[in-house]
């Protein structure tokens, strides 16, 4: 009763249905697919380890201050090497070219697309010392925290005061002429 049953002859395996032999294949082929999706997405993130152990020797000599860059692969969907919080470099469509791209207001930029590893060390070069002189010329205003832009906005609005006052002066006296010569022609004694 609460053994197992033999088999009979009867309840021998038959063999699989078309529809469940190509359900089988159906499944090995997508179990194929998402491992090579995946190998190629191991390849992406291996790419972008060997530019960010190239880039090693440039961000060592960056200043210990300077927190610009926030350098680092990202493993997501698209596996992205970051530069700074606006710009990364990732993989082209044929998962061999590099793509330097900065996120801007107008949408993303493509800086450099190589192939080669040394060319794209000396375009993210580039950007890091661009980068670097807008922070030290951000910083060379001697006024601090940003006093030189508000006085130079006084100082225009200044000066744009003056020329509306100047401008009001020229008004009134084109005006009071001209209501002189009109009371001039209305009070002239008639001969």
């Amino acid at each position: 009763m609460w053994g197992r049953r033999k088999k009979s002859d009867s309840e021998t395996p038959q063999p699989p249905t078309p529809l469940k032999e190509a359900m089988r294949e159906a499944r090995i082929e997508a179990a194929e697919r998402s491992a090579v999706i995946v190998d190629l997405r191991d390849a992406e993130v291996a790419r972008l380890e060997l530019l960010n152990e190239a880039l090693d020797p440039l961000f060592a000599e960056i200043p210990k201050d300077v927190e610009l860059f926030d350098r680092g692969v990202s493993r997501g969907e698209t596996p992205r090497l970051w530069v700074d919080v606006v710009s990364h470099v990732e993989m082209g469509r044929d998962k061999r070219q590099y793509r330097f791209v900065q996120d801007t207001r107008y949408g993303r930029a493509v800086l450099t697309e190589s192939y080669d590893v040394p060319e794209m060390v000396s375009a993210v070069t580039r950007y890091v010392a661009r980068r670097l002189l807008e922070r030290d010329r951000a910083l060379a205003d001697d006024v601090p925290f940003g006093q030189a832009a508000t006085l130079k906005s006084i100082e225009d609005e200044q000066r744009r005061g003056r020329l509306r006052g100047l401008r009001m002066f020229v008004y009134g006296a084109v005006v009071a002429v001209a209501a002189l010569f009109t009371w001039a022609l209305l009070t002239a004694p008639v001969p």
